[in-house]
C-alpha cells in the first residue's frame, strides 16, 4: 500500500543533497491551502467575475469569465527553502463538474513557468477521466497519468484525493476503493519551480479553463492524505482545508453585499405542498395553479413570491350536512395530516363532528359527544395539538373538555375537564412562555344570573394541565378576543345581557404586572363577536351586535354593528365605521392577494332566519364597502381557509343541518 511506502525518503535526500548545511524540506510538511493563497484578501479588490455558488448544500467557486491570471500565485510563496515541488505528495481537491463534452478538457491546477510557459505540472479533467501531467526537468518529454472511469463529471459533489510517491499514483475519490497506477518513469525529484506561477482552475490560458465549482485544493507534501480524510460521514464533502469565506456567511463585516457575486442553487418541487422540515430547509415549491413561490424555513413553506390574485366573484361549492344545527366552525392543520374543520352541534348525540379536507371536500373524520356545543378552539402546546369545546348545556356539574391529538391513534382524546357555565366560547393565547385559555361564561344555570366570573387559566408544565389563574366579571359573556400591538398584550370580552338590558359595555384588557387589567370599556349592544385585525400598520377591532333588548320596548335585530381603531395618541379604541347589520353574530376578517375583507354574519332580522351575509372590502378612506352578498340561513360564523384547490368560506347554521362551503373565485 502506498502508505506504507517511506515517502519522504527521497525528497529528504534531495534536500539534503542540494543544501549540505540543512536537511529541511522545501516546504513546511503541512497542509497548503492553494485556493486561500490564490483569493485575494477580503480588504482588496475582488474580481467582479468570480461567483460564490451554493449547490446541493455547499458553497463552490466558479471563475466565471475571471481572468486566468487572478486566482495565481508564484511557486516561491510556498517553496521557501528550496525551489523544487516535492517529489511525494498528494493534492486534495472538492469539485463539482458538470458533463463534459468529448475533447474537452479543463484544468483544475497547474504550475507554469513565466517566461516560457511551459506546463511543469497540471491536474486535469475530462470526459471520465482525471489526468496528471508533468514535464521531466529541463523541458524534457511530458508524461501523462490518466484515471479513466471515474465518473467525475456528473454535476455532483466529489472530494479526490491524488497521492504520489516514486513511479506509483494513487486515486480515492470519496472515500471509496483506491485506484493505482504505476509508471515506467518515477515522479521526477528534481521538478524546478524557479520563475513560477500555481493557477488555480487554469493552465494560465482561458483555453482549457475550469468550468465547475471548486471547494477545496489542497497540497499535502511528504504524505498520503487519505488517512486523514477517511472514513468519513459525508465523503464527497470532507474536509482537510477550506477557505473560510465558503465556510461563513457570504456577506461583507460591513454588511454592504457578498464579497462575491453570490447564487444558490435550489431544487424546485411542484404539484401539492411537499414536506418541510430540516432535511428540506432552503428548497422551494411552486404553487402552479397560483403562481406562487414558497421557501421551506425548516418548519413551514413561507412566501418568497406572490401573484397578487383579486375577488371575482364567490360561488357554491360544498353542502355540509351536519349531525345537528351547528354554532361554530374552527379550521385548523395538523402537520403532516392535513387540513380538518371542527363543527360545535347542537345534540348530545353522536355529538359534534370532526371534518377532514379529503379529494377537495371536507368529509366526516371523527364524532365526539359534546352537550350542546358552542364553540371549539384549536391550539399547539409545544409540538402538541389540543381541542376544547365550549359546552353550554345546563346540568350540574357543567364540564367543558379539553382534547388531545394522539399521534398513534390519530383521534382526538380526552385530556382534562372544567367547570365552566353554560360556556359560549373559548380562547388561547400565548404571553411569553406561558399558554393561556380563557372561557366566556355566559350564565350560571342555578339562578340564571349573568353577572357571574370568566375564567383564565394557565398550562402548568409539571402537571400537563390548566390550573385557574385569574377571574373576570362579565355579563353574559359571549366571546373571547387576544390580540398584541406592540409589547402589550390585550383581550376583549363581548358582554351581551346584564339580566336587564343588552346595551351594555364590553371590556378591553391589557395584560400588566402578570394579570389583566382594565383597559377600555366600549358602549356595545348585545355583543356576540370581536375580531382584530391590522391594515398597513393600523389596530382596529370589530364588534358584531346582536339585538337590542329593554323591559321598556320590543326589541331591535337590524342595528349598527362598529369597527372601532386603536388611537396611538389618546391610547383608545375610537369608533371608526358603523355598519348595518341584522342580529349578527360574527364577523371574520380574510385577505386575498392585496385586497382586506370582513364577511357579517348575519342571523335574524325579527322575522326570518333567510338572509343575506355580506362581504365588505376595505377602500381605504371610505373603509369597507359591501362588494357580495351571499344568502344564508340562520348564519352563525364564518370561517375562511386557503388549499391547493383556491380560497374558500365556510359558515355554520345554527337554524338547520345544512351549513355551506363557498368558493372564492379569483382572477
Amino acid at each position: 500500500m502506498l502508505m506504507c511506502r517511506p515517502l519522504l525518503l527521497t525528497w529528504v535526500l534531495l534536500t539534503a543533497r542540494v543544501r549540505s548545511q540543512s536537511w529541511r524540506p522545501c516546504t513546511d510538511l503541512l497542509p497548503l491551502d492553494l485556493l486561500t493563497r490564490a483569493l485575494p484578501h477580503p480588504d482588496q479588490a475582488q474580481p467582479t467575475q468570480l461567483q460564490m455558488v451554493q449547490s446541493r448544500g455547499s458553497r463552490g467557486l466558479r471563475l466565471g469569465g475571471v481572468s486566468s491570471t487572478v486566482l495565481s500565485f508564484p511557486a516561491s510563496q510556498i517553496f521557501t527553502n528550496c525551489d523544487y515541488f516535492p517529489s511525494e505528495f498528494s493534492l486534495v481537491a472538492t469539485i463539482k463538474i458538470p458533463r463534459l463534452r468529448q475533447k474537452r478538457n479543463e484544468y483544475v491546477f497547474s504550475v507554469v513557468e513565466e517566461e516560457s510557459d511551459l506546463l511543469l505540472l497540471g491536474l486535469r479533467v475530462s470526459e471520465n477521466s482525471l489526468h496528471l501531467l508533468v514535464t521531466a526537468p529541463g523541458g524534457g518529454r511530458r508524461s501523462r497519468m490518466t484515471f479513466k472511469d471515474v465518473g467525475l463529471d456528473d454535476n455532483r459533489w466529489h472530494t479526490v484525493v491524488l497521492a504520489v510517491t516514486g513511479p506509483y499514483a494513487t486515486l480515492t475519490v470519496d472515500c471509496g476503493l483506491s485506484l493505482e497506477l504505476k509508471q515506467v518513469q518515477s515522479f521526477p525529484s528534481t521538478l524546478s519551480t524557479r520563475g513560477s506561477r500555481m493557477f488555480i482552475g487554469s493552465r494560465r490560458r482561458m483555453r482549457g479553463r475550469f468550468s465547475g465549482l471548486l471547494r477545496q485544493l489542497v497540497l499535502l507534501p511528504g504524505s498520503d492524505a487519505t488517512p486523514r480524510l477517511c472514513p468519513s460521514a459525508d465523503p464527497s464533502l470532507v474536509e482537510l482545508s477550506i477557505p473560510q469565506i465558503l465556510k461563513s456567511t457570504p456577506l461583507r463585516p460591513d454588511h454592504q453585499g457578498p464579497v462575491y457575486p453570490y447564487e444558490a442553487e435550489a431544487r424546485v418541487t411542484t404539484g401539492n405542498p411537499p414536506q418541510c422540515s430540516g432535511p428540506e430547509q432552503g428548497q422551494l415549491w411552486f404553487n402552479t395553479r397560483r403562481r406562487d413561490l414558497f421557501i421551506c424555513d425548516g418548519i413551514t413553506w413561507r412566501t418568497l413570491l406572490q401573484n397578487k390574485e383579486r375577488l371575482d366573484y364567490v360561488e357554491d361549492y360544498q353542502d355540509l350536512y351536519t349531525s345537528s344545527e351547528t354554532f361554530d366552525v374552527e379550521v385548523f392543520s395538523i402537520p403532516s395530516e392535513g387540513l380538518f374543520m371542527a363543527a360545535a352541534n347542537r345534540d348530545s348525540r353522536p355529538g359534534s363532528g370532526i371534518y377532514k379536507w379529503r379529494d377537495g371536500l371536507f368529509q366526516l373524520y371523527q364524532n365526539i359527544s359534546t352537550q350542546e356545543a358552542r364553540a371549539w378552539k384549536h391550539f399547539t402546546i409545544e409540538d402538541k395539538i389540543f381541542l376544547v369545546v365550549a359546552n353550554s348545556k345546563e346540568a350540574e356539574p357543567e364540564l367543558s373538555v379539553i382534547y388531545r391529538w394522539n399521534q398513534r391513534r390519530q383521534r382526538f382524546l380526552r385530556h382534562q375537564t372544567l367547570e365552566t357555565h353554560s360556556a359560549l366560547d373559548w380562547e388561547a393565547f400565548q404571553i411569553h412562555n406561558d399558554s393561556f385559555l380563557v372561557v366566556a361564561n355566559h350564565r350560571r344555570a342555578r339562578d340564571s344570573n349573568h353577572n357571574i366570573h370568566s375564567v383564565i387559566y394557565r398550562w402548568s408544565p409539571n402537571t400537563k394541565l390548566f390550573e385557574v389563574n385569574q377571574t373576570l366579571s362579565t355579563s353574559g359573556a359571549y366571546d373571547w378576543e387576544f390580540f398584541s400591538v406592540g409589547p402589550y398584550h390585550f383581550l376583549v370580552v363581548a358582554n351581551t345581557f346584564d339580566g336587564q338590558t343588552t346595551t351594555i359595555s364590553s371590556t378591553v384588557y391589557v395584560w400588566l404586572n402578570g394579570c389583566f387589567q382594565t383597559f377600555q370599556s366600549i358602549p356595545t349592544i348585545g355583543a356576540t363577536d370581536w375580531e382584530t385585525f391590522q391594515i398597513d400598520g393600523r389596530f382596529f377591532l370589530a364588534v358584531a351586535n346582536s339585538q337590542m333588548i329593554s323591559d321598556r320596548g320590543p326589541s331591535l335585530y337590524s342595528i349598527n354593528s362598529t369597527v372601532y381603531e386603536l388611537n396611538t395618541l389618546t391610547q383608545t379604541f375610537i369608533r371608526f365605521q358603523d355598519i348595518l347589520t341584522h342580529s349578527a353574530v360574527d364577523w371574520e376578517f380574510f385577505t386575498i392577494g392585496d385586497d382586506k375583507f370582513l364577511v357579517v354574519a348575519n342571523s335574524h332580522d325579527g322575522s326570518s332566519y333567510s338572509l343575506n351575509s355580506v362581504v365588505y372590502r376595505w377602500q381605504g378612506y371610505e373603509g369597507f364597502v359591501a362588494v357580495h352578498s351571499l344568502p344564508t340561513f340562520g348564519c352563525r360564523d364564518w370561517e375562511h381557509f386557503s388549499t391547493e384547490e383556491g380560497s374558500f368560506l365556510v359558515y355554520s347554521s345554527a337554524t338547520s343541518r345544512l351549513s355551506k362551503v363557498f368558493r372564492l373565485r379569483t382572477y
